[in-house]
């Protein structure tokens, strides 16, 4: 069976809605296609950390027509500097646990942030989510270290940015959206044909 890899920064509302709308796809066909969720870290990428003005920004423009049920408890104040804690936390679902396990957290930690208000860089909210799920929280280093790989992975295979996913041979780079820069602003529109052939091509 195939594996659908996604490479993704946590704090990214683009990845957030694509996440959720490609789990609910996958499991409405009835396919059982693992979903690895990779690190793409925007602070190393970008070399600072995620703008959480931008981030607002993106979010109210999601908000309009693709995802008014999403980003309930979004806080910008909030916004983690860091996502390496919660990249290590996800990498140790997935290598100690599995791409179910691996897949729920991947999903838990952008739900804490998007929808619970939570900052994702801190200790005691990483510790939470992993006693959440069973897991043992990882050391600093391994999770900076496990970001790094997945950020080289991705770099050889010319990620373009959050969130381009990978099924074999073939890529997407934000599948089934339209985003246009408008000044300071964004208009964002679903693009159904391509996100019908995108699931058609992930789930059969």
């Amino acid at each position: 069976m195939s594996q659908l890899e996604i490479f993704a920064e946590i704090v990214c509302p683009f990845t957030h809605v694509s996440l959720h709308r490609l789990i609910d796809a996958r499991d409405a066909s009835g396919a059982k296609v693992p979903v690895r969720v990779r690190a793409w870290p925007l602070e190393l990428v970008n070399s600072r950390p995620q703008d959480p003005h931008l981030v607002a920004r993106e979010i109210d423009a999601l908000r309009v027509e693709i995802a008014p049920d999403l980003f309930k408890g979004f806080e910008p104040s909030l916004v983690p500097r860091t996502s390496i804690p919660a990249f290590g936390l996800a990498a140790a679902a997935y290598e100690g646990h599995g791409d179910a396990k691996g897949e729920a957290v991947s999903l838990a930690l952008r739900d804490a942030v998007f929808e619970d208000g939570l900052d994702v860089g801190e200790p005691e909210v990483i510790a939470m989510l992993a006693e959440r799920f069973g897991i043992e929280p990882p050391p600093s280093g391994y999770a900076d270290l496990s970001a790094r790989v997945d950020w080289h992975r991705g770099t050889e295979r010319h990620v373009q940015g959050s969130p381009h996913f990978f099924l074999g041979s073939r890529d997407w780079f934000c599948p089934g959206l339209t985003i246009r820069h408008q000044g300071g602003d964004y208009d964002i529109r679903v693009d159904e044909t391509r996100r019908r052939e995108f699931y058609a091509s992930a789930f059969g």
